[in-house]
């Protein structure tokens, strides 16, 4: 808390930025009075799992460009412990694909949301999209005769 406000934290990659990733902040927004996003850097993203498609600065920018966020920072690493006493977080808000994973903060204080993506969309399945139906039509191309040649 403070100066008697509910401070909210959520943060991502937001890699190919879609719905469910705006329902999340939308929804982190409605849980106090301060919202502050993190973004993940490139760098800590490859840590775990492939780089994002869209670079950081881009990604940030349009987080930055968002109506709900007070506060859109960097994050650096997925311990969010730092930034919880340094932001004075109450309310950490994180998706469902990580349930359980942050429950170390409920010892710092912290209420901790494992915000429900349900089906949809996800940034997963828009690049399994994209590369099967490049397959496709690059198919279709590779299988089309060619009319010059008799």
């Amino acid at each position: 808390m403070y100066n008697g406000k509910i401070v909210v934290y959520t943060s991502g990659t937001f890699d190919m930025f879609h719905s469910n990733h705006l329902k999340m902040i939308e929804y982190a927004r409605g849980l106090g009075d301060v919202l502050i996003v993190g973004v993940s850097t490139d760098e800590l993203v490859a840590s775990y799992k492939r780089p994002p498609i869209i670079p950081f600065e881009e990604r940030i920018a349009i987080i930055k460009a968002l109506k709900y966020p007070d506060v859109v920072i960097p994050q650096h690493t997925l311990d969010h412990s730092e930034v919880v006493r340094k932001l004075n977080i109450d309310v950490f808000v994180v998706g469902d694909d990580w349930t359980g994973k942050y429950d170390y903060l409920h010892e710092l204080g912290v209420t901790v949301f494992y915000f429900p993506y349900g089906k949809g969309i996800s940034t997963t399945q828009i690049k399994k999209d994209i590369i099967a139906n490049y397959e496709e039509l690059k198919g279709k191309i590779d299988n089309q005769p060619n009319p010059d040649i008799k």
